[in-house]
């Protein structure tokens, strides 16, 4: 594909910590690596971030250069993460200003957009109907429907406005991409086109997240030299169903060599703290989010990494720390539906156990028996690694959707 100029849009966007900051990050670096010309519209950095906030919130516009792309970053309202009427509020406020501020960037010849939000989408419809350029959305979760499913949403009418919303989204956009074949059904389901929703996996860069020794400077500083570190690092919020893990914790207190390590933040994380102070779960830790450059380390010190989801998460999504946790060799214990396409993949890759949701009990008995089975930890560990990098590699990855960007153009 020739070099051609490249939009992407997107809510968070480091030095914001998370999963659709670190894609969308990584996408634009490997870009610019193969001599794209790569700007980024983005919001001006609010929640999860490393470092100081205030002076990344000092204008209402800002333009610079971030790790050598050209980033726009744009009002949005810093609204409390705990609050989903005033962040709803945010969206159409935020994808407001983003469409406004995107009139006055230079030329672009594609623009690709993370969604959700939805109405971060729509106003990059507007925006490259108006500037005449084709948009590729990129669907990471299914909204309005996982709203639904959480209890979120909940007004009959407010949800068909959403529908009719997402619909309209499908129906115009040049190219949907998404990241396994459960999001595409669903997709085609609510009047996407065959012929223009593609399966390009998300994906991580095993050049940077890759097997390291336990024995890291984290362990040492937290006194947990040999200790069986059972890991969650990630957003600490509601879908994420932290309190099994806590339960499952409280199971196991009289085995001290097992501890649980929680990284990360979010709304649901001062009510876990509580919780473990009120049971004296002296066998949890808590941490602060790490950066992008700190996470490995938390990979690499874990023997067994965790991933949770709710029993009323139905939409089929794979949570992206699954991909991280296996590019760095271990194992996965996955508590969440098993019908999505998370335990597919697992299975698939054979690089850990599934387990029903919301389930102490089973999480407890399986981290029982890993801890007197090491050597399983290294065989699936290892077979996650090789899955990863074969399918899932950062260059593998952007080859399929930079040849999905060069069909759209070419059309």
């Amino acid at each position: 594909m020739e070099p051609v100029k490249i939009l992407l849009i997107s809510a968070f966007f480091p030095p914001e910590v998370g999963s659709a900051a670190h894609l969308y990050y990584e996408l634009g670096q490997a870009f610019k690596a193969r001599g794209h010309e790569v700007t980024v519209l983005t919001g001006l950095p609010r929640y999860h971030v490393v470092g100081k906030l205030r002076r990344l919130r000092r204008r209402p516009l800002i333009w610079e250069t971030y790790h050598g792309l050209r980033v726009l970053r744009v009002f949005n309202l810093d609204v409390p993460w705990d609050s989903p009427v005033l962040r709803g509020i945010d969206q159409f406020i935020s994808a407001f200003f983003t469409g406004m501020a995107g009139t006055f960037l230079p030329r672009f010849d594609v623009a690709l957009v993370y969604s959700p939000p939805l109405p971060l989408a729509l106003a990059a419809l507007a925006l490259c109907r108006l500037r005449g350029r084709p948009l590729v959305v990129n669907i990471q979760d299914l909204f309005p429907q996982s709203a639904i499913d959480l209890g979120i949403l909940r007004n009959a009418y407010i949800i068909r406005v959403f529908r009719g919303l997402e619909s309209f989204l499908y129906r115009r956009a040049d190219l949907i991409t998404v990241h396994s074949q459960g999001n595409r059904g669903y997709v085609l389901g609510a009047s996407g086109e065959k012929a223009k929703v593609r399966v390009i996996p998300n994906w991580v860069d095993t050049e940077v997240i890759k097997p390291g020794s336990r024995e890291t400077r984290l362990r040492v500083e937290m006194g947990l030299g040999r200790h069986f570190i059972v890991s969650f690092a990630g957003i600490m919020g509601y879908s994420q169903d932290l309190e099994t893990v806590l339960r499952s914790a409280a199971l196991l207190k009289e085995h001290p060599d097992i501890v649980f390590l929680l990284v990360g933040d979010g709304v649901e994380k001062p009510k876990l703290m509580e919780t473990a102070r009120k049971h004296h779960l002296t066998n949890v830790h808590f941490l602060p989010m790490r950066s992008k450059e700190e996470y490995p380390e938390v990979l690499a010190a874990s023997d067994v990494c965790l991933a949770t989801l709710r029993k009323e998460v139905r939409t089929p999504v794979v949570p992206s720390k699954i991909l991280s946790i296996m590019a760095a060799g271990r194992m996965v214990v996955a508590s969440l539906p098993l019908d999505g396409d998370a335990p597919r993949l697992i299975n698939e890759a054979r690089c850990g156990v599934c387990l029903p949701p919301e389930d102490p009990e089973a999480m407890a008995r399986a981290v029982l028996y890993l801890y007197g089975h090491h050597e399983l930890l290294a065989e699936m560990g290892a077979r996650g690694r090789e899955y990863a990098v074969e399918h899932h590699s950062l260059d593998r990855c952007v080859d399929r959707l930079e040849a999905s960007l060069g069909q759209v153009l070419d059309r």
